[in-house]
Formats: structure tokens, sequence, C-alpha cells
């Protein structure tokens, strides 16, 4: 295993930038999860750091090597595409045999990873089937075991379960999780999916327009998005426009909310849904007046949103907790119910200009 160092790592195509000066260092052994919408060039650096494209500066370090100038089957990295990439003509044994015999393994020993690998995926009795012959998930795990089996110093995956059902997404990535921890690999996983990247990931860098916005753990980046394009593409959140007045917030609609952390020069404040709550009167010092303008039903939470007297929109994510519901102060009601929308001063997150 390895840590990645990249330093200054750029790519233009012509007059386009696709990545800007991106520099991080990645652990031993440490999974971060690249992170952001279409476009924002973490494909591209993610195939920059496997070799597939050449970077126009900066350079890429695996363990104590400079790899910037290597080919990528010179790099020691495991790479698993989106769209699995499996030779249709060979069997799964065979797909999984390609990189050592391209490597020229010795026959005994390219039998005994084969197994090990294909038995670490669960996918042992199914050695010689076609990939036509496997579902999606089936295939996605012969494309994790191809990528193992070489026993590279650092693992690669590019949107692995974009191609899978949500119920067949959660199990392989649990597995995918698992198999990480369990073989100590540095990894980088790209993925556009937030509960993806929050679930599976030590640390993660949000991308937007070719440059790293923020790097952390998903805690630090959800509770405290470094900038306004953190805090709305990572979940959902409730901004406020204003300017600070004796440690409260005027918003450009009349309101005053408590805030702490907020610094001079703060003109937006930001609550997360869930950490609005919705009473019958007003509790606490943000307590704000107004009444249901709709419900969505989204089985695990419910989804309202409140309009404010002074007309801004509010969302508030309620948990579907039924009878067990532990507040019975809490409640969601039905659309048109007056209701005070309440959050916490420490639950609000400042932004300057």
């Amino acid at each position: 295993m390895a840590h990645i160092a990249l330093e200054g790592l750029r790519k233009q195509y012509g007059g386009a930038l696709a990545v800007a000066d991106f520099s991080l260092d990645i652990a031993d052994g440490e999974l971060v999860a690249f992170l952001g919408p279409s476009g924002c060039g973490k494909t591209t650096t993610l195939r920059m750091i496997a070799g597939f494209i050449a970077p126009t500066a900066g350079s890429i370090r695996i363990g104590d090597a400079d790899v910037t100038a290597l080919p990528a089957h010179r790099r020691d990295t495991g790479m698993v595409f989106q769209r699995y990439a499996l030779f249709p003509h060979m069997t799964v044994a065979e797909n999984v045999a390609f990189g050592l015999e391209m490597r020229k393994v010795a026959a005994a020993e390219r039998q005994r990873r084969i197994a090990d690998v294909l038995d670490m995926v669960r996918m042992g009795e199914l050695r010689d089937r076609y990939p036509r012959q496997l579902s999606g998930g089936q295939q996605q795990r012969v494309a994790i075991a191809r990528a193992l089996v070489v026993q590279p110093k650092v693992f690669l995956l590019d949107e692995p379960l974009s191609n899978l059902d949500a119920k067949l997404r959660l199990e392989v990535r649990d597995e995918i999780r698992s198999l990480q921890r369990r073989l100590g690999l540095t990894t980088i996983f790209v993925t556009h999916d937030q509960e993806e990247a929050l679930s599976i990931a030590d640390r993660m860098a949000i991308m937007h327009d070719g440059r790293v916005q923020q790097v952390g753990t998903p805690e630090t980046l959800y509770e405290r998005p470094a900038n306004l394009f953190v805090a709305d593409f990572l979940g959902k959140m409730n901004f406020f426009d204003g300017r600070l007045e004796q440690g409260h917030f005027a918003t450009a609609r009349g309101l005053r909310l408590a805030v702490t952390d907020a610094a001079p020069g703060s003109t937006r404040i930001g609550v997360r849904p869930e950490r609005v709550v919705l009473r019958t009167r007003a509790e606490g010092p943000n307590a704000l007046a107004g009444k249901v303008d709709g419900v969505s039903y989204l089985g695990a939470h419910i989804d309202v949103r409140v309009r404010l007297d002074g007309g801004d929109v509010l969302s508030c994510r309620c948990p579907n907790a039924g009878s067990a519901q532990a507040d019975s102060r809490a409640f969601v009601p039905a659309p048109g119910v007056p209701v005070y929308a309440c959050f916490h001063p420490a639950d609000c997150v400042a932004f300057s200009a």
C-alpha cells in the first residue's frame, strides 16, 4: 500500500481548464471520495492519477515514486470503471486473469490469486460464466476482482455504482468499503452521489469547475461547509440574506436571527432542514411564524415547506417516527396550518460575500 501526493495537478484542453491546481495528500489506507457535479473535473483527476491522461502541469507521487510520466501499467494501480469494461468473449476467470497475464505472472500463482479474489467478491461459483450471463451487480464484482487481483498499491473507482439499482448500490457500496478496510487499500472513489460519498469516505474532496472547494471529513463538510457551493451542493440548506447587527443577523425581510460563530462581514446565514423543528408555539431564540405550504411524504422522513409571515419559504425535514415520536411537541401538520419553525443559533452557518 502507499500514500498519494498530488501537487498542483492541472489539465487544460486548449482554452478550456478541466482541472486547476489540484493539491492533496492521501494517507496510506485512506479512502477519499472526489465528489461534485458532472463536468467538475473529478474523473479527469482520477484518470491523471491512473495514467490514462497526461497532466498539463503538476506532479503525482505514489509512495516514494514520482509516477507523473509513467504509463498506466507501471503505476501499481487497480481501476474499476463506471461501465465495467469486461471482455464479453472471456469468462469471469479469464477477465480476472487478464491483468496477471499482462504482468507475466506464473500460471500457478495466477490460479491461486484468481481463486482468492473471486472468493473475496463471492463470485467463485460463477468463474466459468460470461459477462452476458451475469447481472449488473455480478459484473461489477468481477470488475472489482480484476482490479484487486494485481495487488495494487492504489485502488481507483470511477462512479462504480451508477449503473446499479438503488438496493444493489447499497449492497455493493458496503462490500467495497468492507474490502477496502480489510485489505488496507489506499482508495479514491469518484461519485456525484452525496449519500455514497458521505457513507463511504474517510475524507471528501468537493470539486466545482475544476477546482477543489473543500477537503475534510464527511461530518466537517456537512456541518461546517467552507462556502456557499459546498453548503448548497452537499445536502439541502435554507438560506437567509442580510447582515450582522449587534450580535444578531438581520435578514432582508426584517427577521432577526440569533447566531453563533458569525464573522464580521457575513451576508448569508444557512440552516439545514433537519435542524428546523415545527412547533405550535414560539420556542427558543429563533422561532419564525408561518404556515405550512406543502408536505412531501418520503418514507423515512417527511419534507415540509413553511411559508414564513415575511414571505420566505423554509424547508423542514421531519423524521417519520410515527407513534414512537419521542418529542410529542414536534409534529407534521397539514397544509395551511399555522406553525413556528424553530432552530438553534448553533445550527446556523454564516457565509460572507
